[in-house]
Order: C-alpha cells, then sequence, then structure tokens
C-alpha cells in the first residue's frame, strides 16, 4: 500500500501519523504552503493524491479537520483516531478513548487520521510542499494569537501539573504554578477553568484542549471527565490531588492523594525546596 501522508514542521503528532504510514508500505511526505485554509490546502493533497492507496494526517484539531475536506472533495469516507488497518478494517478510538471501534473504511483513496501517542514518532523528515491553490469561498487567516511562549509548552513538557475546579479561583492557581516551576514544567487546566476564565485556553488539556505526552501529569482538584482523560491518557505517570475518593480521575490515576489540594500542593511545594536546600 502506498500512502500520502501530511505533516506539519515540528509536529510530534504529525511523526506518528508518518510512523503509522511507513507500516502500511510506500510514503510520500507532504505539507502545505501558506497560512492555514482548511479549504485550500485539502484541494492541494487531494491533488497530490493520484495512485496513493491512503491520506494519512495526525489525528490532531487540524489533522481531523483538514481530512474531513479531503474526504469531502473526494467523496469518500474518513476514519479518525485510528491505531491499526488491516485491508480495509481500521481499528479506531472513539468516545475520548474508552472505546476501540472496528469498521469498514471503503473506497481509495482510504483517508485517516492516527490516534495520538498510540505509537512512537518518527525521525523528522523533509517534506515535499505544496502550493495550496485558490478556493472560492475559502476560509482565511485575519489574526493570529501566538501561543505564549513564557514557559515550557504543555505539548513538549515533561512534567504538566493542572488544576480543576477544585482550585477555587484564578488567584489560586498560583500554588498549582509554583509546583510546575519547581519541577520544570507546564501548568495545565480542565475546561471548567477555561469556562470560568481562570486560565486560557492554551493551557487547556483534553480533547478540545491539549494532549500531552508528559513523563509525570499532576491533577489537582480535577474530576477526571472523559474527555480530559483523553487529553491526559498519553501521560506515563498521573498523579491525582483530589478531595473525592470517589473521584472518576482515580481509575485513571497511577497514585493519589485524598485531601485539600491547598495544603497538599504548597506541602509538595515546600519538601521540594527543604530537599534542594532552597
Amino acid at each position: 500500500m502506498s500512502a500520502l501522508v501530511f505533516v506539519e514542521p515540528d509536529d510530534e503528532l504529525s511523526l506518528q501519523a508518518l510512523a503509522f504510514a511507513r507500516g502500511l508500505g510506500d510514503v510520500r511526505v507532504v505539507s502545505v504552503e501558506g497560512a492555514y485554509a482548511p479549504a485550500s490546502w485539502a484541494a492541494a493533497i487531494a491533488g497530490a493524491a493520484d495512485g496513493a492507496d491512503a491520506i494519512v494526517a495526525a489525528g490532531s484539531d487540524r489533522g481531523n479537520e483538514l481530512l474531513a475536506h479531503v474526504a469531502a472533495k473526494l467523496d469518500l469516507p474518513f476514519a479518525a483516531n485510528v491505531t491499526a488497518i488491516d485491508g480495509d478494517l481500521v481499528t479506531r478510538m472513539r468516545w475520548g478513548g474508552s472505546l476501540l471501534e472496528e469498521a469498514r473504511l471503503h473506497g481509495t483513496p482510504r483517508l485517516m487520521t492516527v490516534a495520538p501517542h498510540t505509537r512512537p514518532a518518527a525521525d523528522p523528515v523533509q517534506a515535499e510542499i505544496l502550493a495550496a491553490p485558490a478556493v472560492d469561498g475559502a476560509v482565511a487567516v485575519t489574526d493570529r494569537v501566538e501561543e505564549r511562549s513564557d514557559g515550557v509548552s504543555l505539548r513538549d513538557a515533561k512534567v504538566v501539573v493542572s488544576g480543576g475546579r477544585g482550585v477555587g479561583s484564578a488567584e489560586a492557581f498560583a500554588i498549582i504554578e509554583e509546583l510546575a516551576g519547581l519541577l520544570g514544567g507546564a501548568v495545565g487546566c480542565s475546561r471548567v477553568v477555561t469556562s470560568a476564565g481562570w486560565r486560557p485556553h492554551s493551557d487547556q488539556v483534553g480533547q478540545t484542549g491539549t494532549k500531552i505526552s508528559a513523563d509525570l501529569y499532576v491533577a489537582c482538584g480535577i474530576s477526571g471527565a472523559t474527555q480530559h482523560i483523553a487529553g491526559a491518557k498519553g501521560a506515563k505517570k498521573i498523579l491525582a490531588i483530589n478531595s473525592d475518593p470517589e473521584a472518576p480521575i482515580l481509575a485513571s490515576a497511577d497514585y493519589a492523594v485524598i485531601g485539600d489540594l491547598h495544603e497538599i500542593v504548597p506541602a509538595i511545594s515546600a519538601e521540594l525546596r527543604k530537599v534542594r536546600g532552597a
């Protein structure tokens, strides 16, 4: 099977999709020039797909959106968050990773995105750059809000310390920031926190936020909704700090501390300082 693989520069999930595609057979790696415009980028990818048995992209927000546009353009079905393929039978993640579904994916080329953090990333490669054609009515980028760069990013952090509703307020996130700083990590949060305006959306861990792959994820006052766990499941170890011994996140945690995070988190920070002699 030959595959056309769409990758984005400096994107870990794209390299994971490339590793998946290499298991299918011969690959052609492409990217698209210019600011992101899904309809025109999809036209470029569809135009480059002649002879390909599959079109593969990362199971990111952009990858899923882009291949949905390609599917509409080619009038073909599309499978998102695939973990395996055997002929026309695909296995894919549903419901934030809580369900694995087997389905038949018909048509050629087969269109699929790869579920994040389900395989190691491939080594970076030089992609062929496709020109994006003009498309009537295509969405155009008029402004760009850069992700904050005053610390370690969620996507790259080896340690992520997140807070949820239980933190209580924007000001109370000071103890979360303190612990993250001592651990050399990034600060994350749950969706309810961004909805309350306590933290920006760029800090959100979850299905509609950032999917992390940290060595350690410290979840403070987070109940553990399925959508949040979908973003955190790539972490190698999860430590949950929660006052509720029945919180759903405990089912996914490797370690748990039951108690008031406003006492526990500062105590951990104090012990870290003591050990370091600070």
